[in-house]
């Protein structure tokens, strides 16, 4: 497993809907992402994570899949998937589909026969229980908020669905389900893909009679024999969400022998900074010690067990340099230092777009946001008597549309992202903060970015270098080793905006500065200061 791509790769999520558009209808698209493949090309990635772009309904953002054999005509066309996957590959960069395995559209041709009897073929393809209009058969709610069973008069029985009610749950106890997931995979394979992402994949194995979602029995048993099926047969990359994983599961989902993924993500430092038992609007301080120990947990835990996810922010997850940075005074330094802690640990790191480049939050009217969760979020917190203040800054800290607003290209009207009009409003500060203005100053973020991605290419120690923290109780600095058997690296990541005593000099002795986000030396530790040594 050691000499495996993905293990040295650096990967960059698009959001399609808001990256590039190309034809002038306000929403980004296939041929819009191919007229950007040379930028991403110049900042060194080895892979695109595509969010959703299989034909769907829309109910939640492409997560509701309707054909998973055909490209949804908001984003383009079957030719122009091939296209991409062809035009990537010329620059060294492969196509990483994201594939919604636990549950399709209830406009998918399966459900629209399964509801038709309890005696077509297609019925068990997905979850069904009997019961009575007024009686369903649990109480279990979905993610999404109300019962997660659906009233089917014609059939008298309920349909499973653990997020929208458009979301029915697919019956992965049904090997002919299984089978026709395994023939679609390979059919995308035998196009040319790179690999993988699979929603909620935790959630197959769902056993509702007995209220289990996440982590059912057989859920290893149908991971290895879909990965015996399909990703063995290729040399891709598979990642797993599963919220559900600790580092106790975790290196079942990514063991070394290749049974199952190459990775998982995992959320365990992405829920601290809201309130204990709480949801993720009520806010906490960002508790960084704890924060800490969680890093050095998965790090040395899952060390030669299994392989590390490493990401900041996605298209669920507010801008990483506003939510644990300062997006304000030392906006540059401190993008630059959560870069290194990052791109520092052992794993795969994920970029997400505009992260290169130091895109920050929205603070928008909630008239001019799109997000159903916020805008749900807002009215039940109205009604539960919380201030308009206090829900708007929950949306400004935690609000998806944070990340989803259009990707900054450049200081021209709607940021180069469209001619038309933005499906969501473009962030204002577009004309400071883009990529035209970046690309040609060597000390900007995005180049930031292109020579640490550069410096995992070139050095061994980053993929398997082992990982030791130190100042585990300090309050501000995040500083670790990773050491092989030729190279040591040390890591020095100043998290706040004090000037600190300049840490582990015995440590850093007679080694050289790899990279700095400060261009001269000093004796102190500036504010979101983050260095880089490398010895022998």
């Amino acid at each position: 497993m050691n000499d495996k791509w993905w293990k040295s790769a650096v990967i960059y999520q698009i959001y399609p809907r808001s990256f590039q558009d190309s034809n002038g209808d306000g929403i980004g698209d296939i041929k819009g992402i191919i007229s950007r493949l040379d930028y991403l090309a110049k900042l060194g990635i080895d892979a695109i994570w595509l969010s959703p772009v299989c034909k769907s309904p829309q109910d939640d953002n492409g997560y509701d899949i309707s054909d998973y054999m055909d490209i949804d005509p908001m984003f383009g066309t079957m030719d122009d998937m091939i296209a991409l996957i062809e035009e990537a590959k010329k620059r060294n960069i492969k196509i990483i589909m994201d594939l919604v395995l636990n549950h399709s559209s209830d406009e998918h041709r399966w459900f629209i026969e399964a509801k038709k009897s309890k005696d077509n073929p297609y019925h068990d393809y997905y979850v069904w229980r009997d019961g009575t209009a007024d009686t369903p058969p649990n109480d279990m709610g979905s993610v999404f908020g109300g019962p997660a069973w659906e009233w089917v008069p014609k059939l008298n029985q309920y349909y499973f669905h653990q997020f929208s009610v458009k979301q029915p749950d697919l019956n992965w106890d049904n090997p002919k389900v299984r089978q026709e997931l395994y023939d679609m995979i390979n059919w995308w394979i035998d196009k040319g893909v790179g690999g993988f992402r699979l929603d909620v994949i935790d959630q197959i194995a769902k056993e509702p009679d007995k209220k289990i979602t996440a982590d059912g029995p057989n859920l290893h048993k149908y991971i290895k024999e879909l990965t015996a099926n399909t990703f063995s047969k290729a040399d891709l990359v598979t990642v797993g969400e599963a919220w559900s994983a600790n580092i106790e599961r975790a290196p079942l989902f990514s063991n070394p022998d290749g049974s199952e993924f190459s990775m998982v993500f995992q959320f365990e430092h992405i829920c601290l900074d809201q309130q204990e038992g709480k949801d993720k609007w009520d806010l906490a301080p960002f508790p960084f010690v704890k924060y800490k120990q969680i890093m050095n947990k998965w790090q040395t835990q899952l060390h030669d067990k299994g392989w590390n996810s490493l990401f900041w922010d996605n298209h669920d997850l507010p801008r990483v340099v506003s939510r644990f940075g300062n997006d304000k005074e030392y906006r540059v330094e401190s993008a630059k230092m959560l870069a290194t802690a990052l791109h520092g640990m052992q794993g795969t790191p994920y970029i997400f777009q505009g992260e290169e480049i130091g895109m920050t939050n929205v603070r928008y009217d909630i008239e001019e946001y799109d997000d159903l969760e916020i805008k749900n979020v807002y009215k039940e917190r109205l009604a539960a008597g919380y201030s308009k203040e206090d829900i708007m800054n929950s949306i400004y800290a935690k609000g998806r549309d944070n990340a989803r607003t259009p990707m900054q290209w450049d200081s021209s009207e709607n940021a180069g992202f469209t001619t038309g009009k933005p499906w969501l409003k473009v962030n204002p500060n577009f004309i400071e903060i883009n990529v035209e203005s970046q690309l040609d100053d060597e000390n900007s973020i995005f180049n930031y970015y292109a020579k640490l991605i550069r410096l995992r290419k070139e050095y061994d120690v980053f993929i398997n270098g082992r990982f030791e923290m130190y100042l585990e109780d300090d309050e501000d600095i995040f500083a670790y080793s990773r050491t092989n058997d030729n190279q040591k690296m040390v890591v020095i990541c100043n998290f706040h905006d004090k000037e600190l005593d300049m840490p582990l000099k015995d440590e850093t002795a007679g080694m050289k500065v790899l990279l700095s986000n400060y261009d001269e030396a000093s004796d102190k530790l500036r504010p979101y200061e983050a260095i880089i040594y490398i010895g022998e």
